[in-house]
């Protein structure tokens, strides 16, 4: 005899034929399949396609004696393709069945659960049970005739439907296998996106705050930034920067780079970031800044290995001075007009010349040396000038298919040749993003960041 089916129940408008049918493809594949192909609705249609000419069903049954109980008869999908059926006596046994080609399973709710024998202060405990074993199926509950209280109850819970033992028709029970299979898979995907856009809004927060809207308000420097994560369609990196104008005049810029890639180094950024601010609209600069901000990631960092590069510069409220502190950090480059043509450079008269500025006393990455001092270099900037600061992803890219590395060099050789097409600003920043991801021969294994401080007389 057949196994139960819903009875006198409404029938989906997909069941009862007012819509189309739906594919009826399970948790068996990838477990982002579902996820790409409600973004990609071109690739939907043929994915679905080919689930439902391509996949047979499989259901697991779990009941307590399927051999003295009326056997499930022969069930056919939507396509005229048989319904695998695979029978347990108890979860031990369905458990051992539950391989990844079952798309759905037919649990009978008088079934004991493990370890809760007599137990009946919980009627579907063995329901929850299942939904925990097998989260990615979908599950069918089987119960008494008439009790639809316990039947909606497990819908409530988990099931994705329920059916009545006594009252048996195969193409109805075919039916609601497929309906459930479907409507886990929606389930499944909508969740998916949920997830996604509660990522999404995480990410943007964490990204407010290592990429923040500067605080330059009465001071005549131009500013632009450009921000680019290692990792193909990631959002965050460990990259982050700020620049501040205190009331004294003085504009103050940082950049920085915490080891590894990911939220949680994307949010010890932002916390670096929300301190260095802070510390510095309080008064705190060079040293003592460093060795505050050190005490922040000490105690901030979830693993004592983790440091975090950094390069401060404070610019003197006439524009022609500033003051450098480097941990672990590589140089900032300066531009200043050109006075005359470097040999062999092809530049053109007055163009634009970049050179580092020196790094001589560079101290120690924060987070690694405990008493360590970061010493602050007096630089001179002149009237006219622009100031870019950049993490080490912009020239640890490697130059073709070799393991050459482009480098702080090739970096200058490269600002160079721009500056002479006359790029400058947030195009100059594009640009040398862009050639770094092109000379790596694709996406970059480290994130960049890289701002640019301009002063025009």
């Amino acid at each position: 005899m057949p196994v139960p089916v819903p009875r006198q129940r409404a029938i989906p408008a997909v069941e009862s034929g007012q819509a189309p049918a739906a594919s009826t493809g399970g948790p068996s594949g990838d477990p982002g399949a579902v996820a790409a192909r409600k973004e990609d609705p071109a690739q939907n249609t043929s994915d679905t396609t080919a689930t439902v000419h391509h996949t047979n069903l499989t259901l697991l049954l779990i009941e307590d004696d399927p051999g003295g109980s009326p056997i499930v008869p022969e069930l056919l999908d939507q396509t005229g393709k048989p319904i695998r059926v695979r029978t347990a006596r108890n979860l031990t046994e369905a458990e051992r069945l539950l391989t990844d080609d079952v798309h759905c399973i037919l649990l009978d709710l008088a079934l004991a659960a493990p370890g809760r024998a007599g137990d009946s202060g919980d009627e579907l405990a063995v329901l929850r049970h299942v939904l925990e074993l097998a989260p990615r199926h979908a599950v069918l509950a089987l119960t008494a005739s008439g009790d639809a209280e316990r039947g909606a109850e497990a819908v409530r819970v988990g099931a994705q439907d329920y059916l009545f033992r006594d009252e048996l028709d195969g193409r109805l029970l075919s039916r609601a296998i497929q309906y459930a299979v479907e409507r886990k898979r929606s389930d499944t995907a909508e969740r998916r996106l949920a997830e996604g856009r509660m990522r999404a809004q995480e990410n943007r927060r964490l990204e407010r705050g290592l990429l923040p809207t500067p605080l330059l308000e009465g001071s005549s420097l131009r500013f632009a930034a450009r921000y680019r994560p290692g990792r193909s369609r990631a959002l965050l990196g460990g990259d982050f920067y700020d620049v501040v104008r205190t009331p004294d005049g003085t504009v103050h810029a940082m950049i920085g780079d915490v080891c590894g890639h990911g939220p949680d180094e994307a949010a010890l950024g932002v916390e670096l970031r929300i301190a260095w601010r802070a510390l510095t609209l309080a008064g705190l600069c060079g040293d003592q800044l460093l060795n505050t901000l050190q005490q922040v990631l000490e105690h901030e960092r979830s693993d004592d290995e983790i440091f975090a590069t950094l390069c401060t510069v404070d610019i003197a409220p006439d524009g022609r001075r500033a003051g450098l502190c480097l941990a672990g950090h590589p140089a900032p480059l300066v531009i200043r007009p050109g006075l005359h043509r470097a040999p062999g450079s092809g530049a053109a008269e007055g163009t634009p010349t970049p050179r580092l500025l020196p790094y001589d006393n560079n101290g120690p990455a924060l987070g690694l040396l405990p008493g360590a001092r970061w010493p602050r270099m007096q630089v001179e900037l002149g009237a006219e000038w622009s100031l870019m600061l950049y993490t080490d992803g912009l020239i640890e890219g490697r130059i073709g298919a070799g393991g050459e590395r482009l480098g702080q060099d090739g970096m200058v050789e490269m600002i160079s040749r721009q500056l002479a097409a006359g790029l400058t600003g947030e195009e100059l920043l594009r640009a040398a993003v862009t050639e770094v991801r092109e000379l790596n021969g694709g996406e970059l294994t480290d994130d960049v960041a890289v701002l640019l401080l301009d002063r025009v007389p």
